[in-house]
């Protein structure tokens, strides 16, 4: 388990860390908000803790990034506040879980071996399709047992047509699973993205279009099919 700590007293920060180790628990400090949010785009976290009051961006901005990112990653949030409505708060912005300094870190262990359970039951199943296997929680895709690095978009595309499991998937789903809200429905960002995926995965081409349908992964050894085409 590798868990990031946002908390911006050293001492309290560094006996963290020092503890969780010795438990067999990686972890990294972030003293301020800015820190953390860097650490958090670089660096691939099972859990966050984080203590609601630290210099720039808050504890509920940083729960808030995380949320938002669509990571599923729990967050323990830290506080020296202990009244119902704090608690209720951070819940509210999508805390799994909540402790009051100051705390046992033996208390501190089990729950984040809880958290860590509950997320290990909670993990997308990994999908394996065509020489393809598309891991939706580690966000990594390997062809034919070689790593394939996507974009963002290219990797949420490609998880949903894999989800299909050879079936085929309408450009405008793609464009509702894929992108928000605010994209104009007539782009042809699922097209210029279906066309960058197709190369970025290799020969031979895996994904075809079926005109006027949509696009499926080509489940067959044949790469050609009858009313499919790669453009």
């Amino acid at each position: 388990m590798r868990v990031l700590i946002v908390e911006d007293e050293p001492y309290m920060a560094e006996a963290i860390r020092d503890g969780l180790r010795l438990e067999a628990i990686a972890a990294d400090i972030a003293g301020d908000g800015d820190t953390a949010l860097e650490l958090l785009g670089i660096n691939t976290y099972d859990i966050a803790v984080l203590d609601r009051d630290v210099p720039g961006p808050s504890g509920d901005e940083i729960a808030r990034h995380i949320v938002a990112s669509g990571s599923g990653m729990p967050i323990l949030m830290l506080t020296a506040a202990d009244r119902i409505d704090d608690k209720a708060s951070g819940f509210e912005l999508g805390a799994d879980d909540y402790l009051t300094k100051p705390f046992d870190l033996r208390e501190l262990v089990l729950r984040l071996r809880a958290l860590d359970r509950r997320r290990a039951h909670a993990r997308p199943p990994i999908r394996e399709i065509a020489g393809l296997k598309v891991d939706p929680f580690r966000r990594e895709v390997f062809r034919d047992g070689r790593y394939i690095a996507l974009t963002r978009k290219q990797f949420a595309v490609l998880e949903v047509l894999a989800a299909a499991e050879g079936g085929v998937v309408s450009a405008e789903e793609l464009l509702e699973r894929a992108w928000d809200a605010n994209t104009d429905p007539f782009t042809n960002a699922v097209r210029i993205t279906v066309s960058a995926l197709r190369k970025r995965l290799g020969e031979p081409c895996l994904i075809t279009t079926v005109p006027g349908v949509g696009y499926r992964i080509n489940t067959s050894t044949d790469t050609t099919h009858p009313g499919s085409t790669h453009e």
